[in-house]
């Protein structure tokens, strides 16, 4: 449901084997990996009023990826209810998704927001980085580069000259096509036109690096 592009649904990584192993060796005594259609029998999909969350960024560039995400959470939530729920802040819009729906459909307070994890050069960790090549590799670490380059100029230049800051990393950077960098307001993710009574905000980007398409965030503090 939530893959737009039917490619990027057979190049996604399925690994369930490795997964429960290193589930098992984290002390978790249960895994809960159902086939599709014993999980979507009978199920039709909703469409949920994602408050504009859906609209931009990730949303702008893959439409109903969140319509898709919602309904199949829902779903899960639906067949284990769980008492917690973690989500990664690598997919920042996902989780802002989340929450909205959360707050306003009345789901119980499970979801908890787990902070990124990122290798020794920066890069955020993902299934999806298993797809680069050693060159592709490298050049990866572009995005968290331009993030690092948004965080040093943050609050003193501009939000447009910090924005551009950031592009000319990805810019500068061969075989990374970016896609968008903005700043935007944590919650809403609306973008940010000035830091006029800002103390925090967050930076969002999403590059086409080989064949594959990464995002990475990175919050901003006064």
């Amino acid at each position: 449901l939530q893959f737009d592009d039917k490619d990027d649904l057979a190049n996604y990584p399925r690994q369930l084997e490795q997964d429960a192993e290193l589930l098992g060796q984290a002390g978790c005594r249960a895994l809960f990996a159902p086939a599709a259609d014993d999980l979507y029998a009978g199920f039709s999909p909703r469409h949920y009023d994602l408050g504009g969350l859906d609209e931009v960024f990730e949303g702008a560039s893959r439409p109903g990826h969140f319509q898709g995400v919602v309904n199949v959470v829902e779903r899960l939530f639906h067949a284990v209810r769980p008492d917690l729920a973690c989500f990664g802040e690598k997919d920042r819009q996902q989780l802002a998704v989340l929450q909205h729906v959360a707050r306003h459909l009345h789901w119980p307070e499970v979801l908890v927001p787990c902070p990124i994890v990122r290798e020794p050069d920066g890069l955020a960790m993902s299934s999806r980085n298993q797809r680069l090549g050693a060159l592709d590799r490298e050049r990866a670490t572009a995005l968290y580069r331009s993030l690092a380059a948004a965080a040093e100029v943050a609050f003193r230049a501009s939000v447009s000259e910090t924005e551009k800051a950031a592009r000319a990393v990805l810019e500068n950077t061969p075989g990374v096509e970016p896609d968008y960098f903005a700043i935007a307001d944590p919650r809403s993710l609306r973008p940010l036109p000035d830091w006029n009574g800002v103390d925090e905000a967050v930076a969002l980007v999403a590059a086409q690096v080989g064949p594959v398409r990464l995002i990475d965030n990175r919050t901003l503090r006064r």
